[in-house]
């Protein structure tokens, strides 16, 4: 049976599979990533994937970035021991395979593209938010990585130049509005008191708070659970200052979003990550702030779904990339 090597690289957690031209997992294994010495686990992990399978015929990866597509080499910010680790190199010493790499948002949206929510679509922009934002682009079902392989950081597009000033150095970065640290980070400094009203079945909502003299809420902020789930069940519970966590996070993610559409004409966006988790609590203000926001007809066509592969997507998407390699 013909096959391909994909395997998919995270700070938390590494996965290998084999994989046929339908997109079928023959044999699959993760592992945690370990703090240090990630290309032993990693080879431990393609070998027992390997092992007992049929001979893939190419290796495909998805990395958490940046990444370096002339050199081979990858620096993910949540694994310190990798700067400029030439992981290409090695996969291909490992596995005596063809071997490409790619972001993993842009394997993401490979995989959504091929097996998900964007299967079919000419032109598809898949996102990623989660602790970050990261994101890919397939156009005319060709993906779009880049000279270097950075195309697609659509969280570092600036939808307010005189905004907050972003951790890359960039002013008013989507980022910093939307991933999940930042809603909970904003909303913590408005006054939100953590699961307040989801554990009171919405009996109990925070009040939006008079503002400091520095743009915050007055008084002690409440750091306990302050993450984007529990903001996520206080906004489905009515929260105020959690619905306008999230009507603030979806309106500068549907000003990148009209922004890419407008550039290169899409027409899905699929949305994966750990924030888009909450439903309907992100993708109806989403919608209603890209309705608003939105003028020509070919940017207002524009479909936006959440994931269906969630997880598994950028173990697809290095799969479809090993398959386009050959």
């Amino acid at each position: 049976m013909t096959c391909v090597l994909a395997i998919d690289i995270g700070g938390t957690k590494l996965a290998a599979a084999l994989v046929d031209e339908a997109g079928s997992i023959l044999r699959s294994a993760t592992r945690p990533t370990p703090r240090e010495e990630v290309m032993s686990a990693l080879a431990a992990l393609v070998t027992d994937v390997m092992d007992g399978g049929p001979p893939p015929q190419a290796a495909g990866i998805g990395c958490a970035g940046p990444v370096d597509l002339a050199s081979g080499t990858v620096s993910p910010v949540n694994m310190p021991s990798w700067r400029g680790f030439p992981l290409r190199e090695e996969v291909q010493k490992l596995t005596t395979l063809p071997t490409v790499l790619a972001g993993d948002a842009q394997c993401f949206a490979l995989g959504e593209h091929w097996l998900g929510a964007g299967r079919g679509c000419t032109s598809l922009l898949g996102i990623v938010v989660s602790t970050g934002i990261g994101g890919g682009l397939v156009i005319d079902g060709v993906p779009l990585l880049g000279p270097t392989g950075n195309a697609g950081h659509v969280g570092h597009m600036s939808i307010d130049p005189n905004g907050e000033r972003c951790e890359c150095g960039g002013r008013g970065c989507v980022e910093r509005y939307s991933s999940g640290p930042n809603m909970a980070r904003w909303a913590l400094a408005h006054g939100w008191s953590p699961g307040a009203a989801s554990n009171a079945g919405g009996s109990a909502r925070t009040e939006l708070p008079p503002q400091s003299d520095h743009g915050g809420a007055a008084g002690h902020l409440e750091e306990a659970q302050a993450d984007a789930r529990t903001l996520a069940r206080d906004a489905a519970a009515g929260d105020p200052v959690a619905v306008a966590a999230f009507q603030r996070s979806a309106r500068a993610l549907a000003g990148m979003i009209a922004s890419t559409a407008a550039a290169v004409e899409l027409t899905a966006v699929v949305i994966g990550g750990g924030v888009s988790a909450a439903g309907e609590v992100l993708f109806n203000p989403l919608r209603d702030a890209l309705d608003d926001v939105s003028g020509l007809p070919f940017v207002r066509a524009v479909q936006v779904k959440q994931s269906t592969l969630g997880v598994r997507a950028s173990l697809a998407g290095a799969a479809q990339l090993a398959w386009r390699a050959l």
